[in-house]
């Protein structure tokens, strides 16, 4: 048969299967979501609409919630791709249907990503986003950006025209991820971004130059910071939370971790970058923002310690929170919000609405859909769970069993005496009875794309969490 088209073939097979996968994205509802979260909008690609990524909430004065994020042409992040909002009136139950534009793409930008929205004291309501544009020629990377800041006052109908964050005249390529930008009590604001390339380098960086550009003139004027970090470990895609005693946290992205430093001075000197406790499966950006109900610190990302990190392939999965009571030095209540063996989860803005949680993030096709995620806040305090903590799991926590029982979080049974093939069977790798039993069955369920949530026997204590599923599976044996 002979087709008749002004367009190859190639490229009219391609759009039809694009636009395939569009609608299996829209269609295919969300994977692996732990009971008690809910998913109101997915933002999935149409036709001439390849991806929706990388947002950020603002709370309106008259209530509304206004979600800013990037609507792409094409897939890639160089594809062309301007500022588009959608509305939610009722705490983000639900939202408009409608993009609304924000900031229209002009001639000769690549495209408008990665969105910041504060309300500054001053009461406006400060966007910052990156804008990138070719290089010229000469220039050993393609792409060149500014990062930019537009302010409203009359809550993001009109906006400003650009302030330049980062001087006009240096040119480079640098990244500042969505939901990022902070202001101090101080009103000191703090924009963290990693340095890939600059014109004269010889190539890309991988490992980025770190540093932040402050402003404390509600981002009339800035300045870089003193210190400009560097790693011989993969640095890329910082983030800051300012602690209580008003000293700063920054976060960056690694290949198996997240990286930390410290700042005593309001973001403008810092030490050098350690590895933390923070695993991750791969390298992926995190996000750690303060809770106002607790005043503890709340961690969305990849938890490379749950045993689905492992999973194959290894990808930005699981989606998992945890809290820190004691400014980030350790984490506890660490549970999974969403276990889809296909999610990419990835660059989430957080935003607390009363006694919510609001987050927006990657999470299926990859990164290609914007999906809202709500729970209630108090969901984030119901696992027991603690990282790097002595803690019995397979013992009554009010008392133990005998001494033979006791193990912790740190050294799961190694042995288990009672069956030859769990003692000799070398899969165990310190794990007793869980690799040979449980994970396989749990591997199978994720695989498939049932819904389903963990539990160790502490949890079952009482039955609250056991009523909120449909089924109850203990594989293998149970303690009690």
């Amino acid at each position: 048969m002979r087709i008749n088209s002004r367009f190859p073939i190639s490229a009219l097979a391609i759009g039809i299967c694009f636009a395939a996968t569009a609608t299996r994205a829209a269609e295919r509802p969300p994977q692996g979501v732990a009971p008690g979260v809910e998913k109101p909008l997915l933002i999935a690609p149409r036709p001439e609409n390849g991806r929706n990524s990388e947002g950020d909430f603002i709370q309106l004065k008259d209530g509304r919630i206004l979600l800013v994020y990037s609507k792409f042409i094409g897939t890639g992040d160089h594809a062309p791709a301007e500022l588009v909002g959608r509305y939610s009136a009722d705490g983000g139950r639900t939202w408009s249907r409608d993009d609304v534009r924000v900031i229209a793409r002009k001639p000769g930008e690549a495209n408008l990503m990665s969105v910041s929205l504060l309300r500054l004291q001053d009461d406006r309501i400060a966007l910052f986003y990156v804008q990138k544009y070719d290089s010229p020629p000469g220039t050993k990377y393609p792409y060149l950006d500014y990062i930019l800041m537009r302010t409203s006052a009359d809550e993001g109908l009109t906006w400003s025209e650009p302030t330049y964050v980062v001087p006009k005249d240096e040119p480079g390529y640098r990244v500042l991820n969505n939901d990022r930008v902070v202001q101090l009590k101080t009103g000191r604001l703090v924009v963290p971004v990693a340095v890939h390339y600059m014109p004269g380098w010889p190539k890309w960086q991988d490992s980025a130059q770190i540093l932040c550009y402050l402003s404390d003139d509600q981002g009339q004027t800035w300045r870089p910071s003193k210190s400009t970090l560097r790693s011989e470990l993969l640095a890329q895609e910082p983030g800051v939370v300012q602690l209580k005693d008003d000293g700063l946290l920054m976060f960056c992205r690694s290949r198996d971790c997240q990286l930390v430093s410290h700042s005593d001075d309001g973001g403008d000197t810092w030490s050098a970058l350690k590895r933390s406790n923070i695993s991750q499966p791969t390298a992926s950006p995190a996000s750690i923002e303060r809770i106002p109900a607790t005043g503890h610190l709340l961690l969305v990302w990849n938890n490379g310690d749950d045993p689905l990190a492992a999973a194959k392939p290894v990808g930005r999965r699981p989606f998992t929170a945890a809290i820190s009571k004691d400014e980030g030095a350790t984490w506890q209540h660490i549970q999974n919000l969403g276990t889809d063996p296909q999610g990419w989860y990835c660059y989430t803005a957080i935003e607390f609405v009363e006694d919510h949680v609001l987050l927006a993030h990657c999470e299926y096709p990859g990164l290609n859909s914007l999906q809202v995620t709500r729970l209630p806040v108090n969901w984030l305090y119901e696992s027991t769970t603690v990282a790097n903590e002595s803690n019995p799991i397979h013992t009554h926590p009010k008392g133990n069993q005998g001494p033979w029982a006791d193990v912790s979080f740190d050294r799961p049974y190694g042995r288990e005496a009672q069956y030859t093939g769990v003692v000799n069977d070398p899969l165990t790798v310190g794990s007793g009875e869980f690799l040979p039993l449980e994970f396989p069955l749990s591997y199978w369920l994720e695989m498939h794309g049932y819904n389903v949530a963990y539990c160790s026997n502490s949890d079952m204590l009482t039955p609250e969490r056991g009523l909120k599923c449909k089924a109850f599976v203990s594989i293998g044996h149970d303690e009690y």
